[in-house]
């Protein structure tokens, strides 16, 4: 393993089957968390330090999407590998580009880290739901070629 990781050795799970999904959510039905968990994975999100998906490591789960159809409110929570994950916030901004294109414009989307998940998670969770914040981030060319290759990582 390469040195300096945060988590040299992180638990790897096996990948589901799925079907691929290619539609978008822009139409009027209800949103499934199914369908969302399956559109995030469909690309097999690249962990940012290990050529392992998000789905293998369980940072994220069916589980951790929840959808409130009244309200018009998509909430995905993920858990890093270890508490002082540096990269939360680059997972949680592949999340947020790779559901760009795919919620209903009325959704607010909101991504946050699992209760009790990272040493951070207020600052975290701030960071990456303040539009302002997810803006000036991937306007960074360094860290939007890091989102860019976890979203279009072919490796896996």
């Amino acid at each position: 393993m390469t040195l300096g990781l945060i988590n040299a050795n992180p638990v790897v799970h096996a990948k589901k089957e799925r079907v691929a999904r290619t539609e978008d959510l822009h139409g009027d039905d209800a949103v499934d968390p199914l369908e969302i968990y399956d559109i995030l994975l469909s690309v097999d999100i690249r962990d940012p330090e290990h050529p392992y998906s998000l789905e293998q490591l369980s940072v994220l789960s069916e589980e951790s999407i929840t959808v409130d159809d009244k309200l018009g409110r998509i909430l995905i929570t993920f858990t890093p590998t270890v508490q002082h994950c540096s990269m939360a916030t680059v997972i949680g901004l592949c999340l947020r580009v790779k559901l760009k294109h795919y919620f209903p414009p009325h959704y607010k989307v909101d991504i946050k880290v699992s209760p009790g998940s990272h040493a951070n998670e207020e600052s975290v969770n701030k960071q990456l739901n303040d539009k302002e914040r997810v803006a000036a981030a991937l306007e960074n060319p360094n860290l939007r070629q890091l989102v860019d290759e976890c979203l279009y990582s072919n490796e896996l």
